[in-house]
C-alpha cells in the first residue's frame, strides 16, 4: 500500500509540474512578447533552448552510464561513430525547430488562452500521423472526440476572445496560420521520433543528444537566415530580460519533462492536465492581459478540454467481450435444449 501511495503522488508530482509548466510557458512567451519595446529575436531563444537541452540530456547520460567514462565512450559509439543516425535524428530536429520558431510567431499574434486551446489540434495530427506511419488503429470513440476537439477549435476561432490590455499591433490570421504549421510539425516530429526510439534498444538521453546536436545547427541556421543582419548589428542576446530566461529555461525543461510525464503517467493524466493548462492560461490572460471571453470561446473550450479527456480514455477490449457473449449465447442453447 505504501509503494502505491508514493506512485500515486509521483504521478501527481508529474501531472501538476506538466500542467505549471504548459500554461506558464505560453502565458510567459506571451508577456516577452507584448510588454517589451525592446523585441528580442525569437530564433536566438530557439537556438539557446536548444543549447541547454543539449548539456541537460548529457548530465542525464552520465547519470545513466554510471559515470563520465562510460558516457563518451557511449556518445563516441552512438554519436559521432553513427552519421547515418545523426542524420536520422535531423529530421525531427529541422521539423521541431520549424515549430518552436512558429510558436513564437503565433503567441505575438494570439492570446495565450486561445492560443492553448487551438494547439490541441496536435492530438488529430498526432492521431493522423500514428495511423499512417505506425499502422495504428483508433477507436470509435477516440475519432468522435477528435472531430470533437475540431469543432470546439472552430468555436474558439470563430469569434476569438480579445484582449483589452495590449498595446502592439497584431495578425490574429498569421497567429493561427503560424499555430498550423506547428501542430503539423508536432505531430509528424512526436511520431517519427517515436518510431526511432523503438527501432532500437538506444539509451533515450543519445537519441536526444543526437537529435539536439542537429537542432543547434538548424536553429543557429535559422538565425542566420531570418535575423542575421540584425543580430551582427544588435547583438545575440539584445532585448533579453528576466522574462525571456525564464521563457527559455521553461522551454528547455519543459521539452525534457515530457519524457518522464510519458513514461510515469497515462493518456487520462495528461488529459487533465492539457485542460488544466487551458485553464489557467485562460485565468491568467484575463487578469494580466484583459482578456474578454465570448460564449463561443467558452464553449470551444469546453469541448475541447471535453475530447482531450475522452481521447485519452482507455480502449474498450472487444475480444473479451466477444467471449463473454459467446459463452452466454452457449448457455442460453443449453437451457433451450
Amino acid at each position: 500500500m505504501v509503494n502505491e501511495h508514493v506512485s500515486m503522488f509521483f504521478k501527481l508530482y508529474c501531472l501538476t509540474v506538466m500542467t505549471l509548466v504548459a500554461a506558464t510557458y505560453t502565458v510567459a512567451l506571451r508577456y516577452t512578447r507584448t510588454v517589451s519595446s525592446q523585441l528580442y529575436f525569437s530564433t536566438t531563444a530557439v537556438c539557446i533552448a536548444e543549447i541547454i537541452k543539449l548539456f541537460i540530456s548529457v548530465g542525464l547520460l552520465v547519470k545513466e552510464a554510471g559515470s563520465v567514462g562510460r558516457m563518451l565512450s557511449s556518445i563516441r559509439e552512438h554519436v559521432f561513430g553513427s552519421p547515418k543516425e545523426l542524420l536520422k535524428l535531423s529530421v525531427p530536429s529541422v521539423v521541431y525547430g520549424i515549430q518552436n520558431n512558429m510558436a513564437f510567431v503565433a503567441l505575438s499574434n494570439l492570446d495565450a488562452a486561445v492560443y492553448q486551446v487551438t494547439y490541441q489540434l496536435k492530438i488529430p495530427c498526432t492521431a493522423l500521423c500514428t495511423v499512417l506511419m505506425l499502422n495504428r488503429s483508433l477507436s470509435k470513440l477516440q475519432w468522435f472526440s477528435v472531430f470533437m476537439l475540431c469543432g470546439g477549435v472552430v468555436l474558439v476561432q470563430w469569434k476569438p476572445a480579445e484582449a483589452t490590455n495590449i498595446q502592439v499591433e497584431q495578425n490574429p490570421l498569421l497567429g493561427f496560420a503560424a499555430i498550423a504549421i506547428a501542430v503539423l510539425c508536432s505531430g509528424f516530429a512526436g511520431v517519427y521520433f517515436e518510431k526511432v526510439l523503438k527501432s532500437s534498444d538506444t539509451s533515450l538521453w543519445v537519441r536526444n543528444i543526437q537529435m539536439y546536436l542537429s537542432g543547434i545547427a538548424v536553429t543557429l541556421a535559422g538565425v542566420y537566415m531570418t535575423d542575421g543582419a540584425q543580430v551582427i548589428e544588435k547583438g545575440f542576446f539584445y532585448g533579453y530580460t528576466p522574462w525571456v530566461c525564464f521563457v527559455i529555461s521553461l522551454a528547455s525543461v519543459g521539452g525534457l519533462y515530457t519524457s518522464v510525464v510519458v513514461k510515469y503517467t497515462d493518456n487520462i493524466m495528461k488529459g487533465f492536465s492539457a485542460a488544466a493548462a487551458i485553464i489557467l492560461s485562460t485565468i491568467a490572460s484575463v487578469i494580466l492581459f484583459g482578456l474578454q471571453i465570448t460564449v463561443s470561446f467558452a464553449t470551444g473550450a469546453l469541448l475541447v478540454c471535453v475530447s482531450i479527456y475522452m481521447y485519452g480514455l482507455p480502449k474498450q477490449d472487444t475480444t473479451k467481450l466477444g467471449t463473454d457473449e459467446s459463452s452466454c449465447t452457449s448457455k442460453e442453447k443449453l437451457l433451450a435444449v
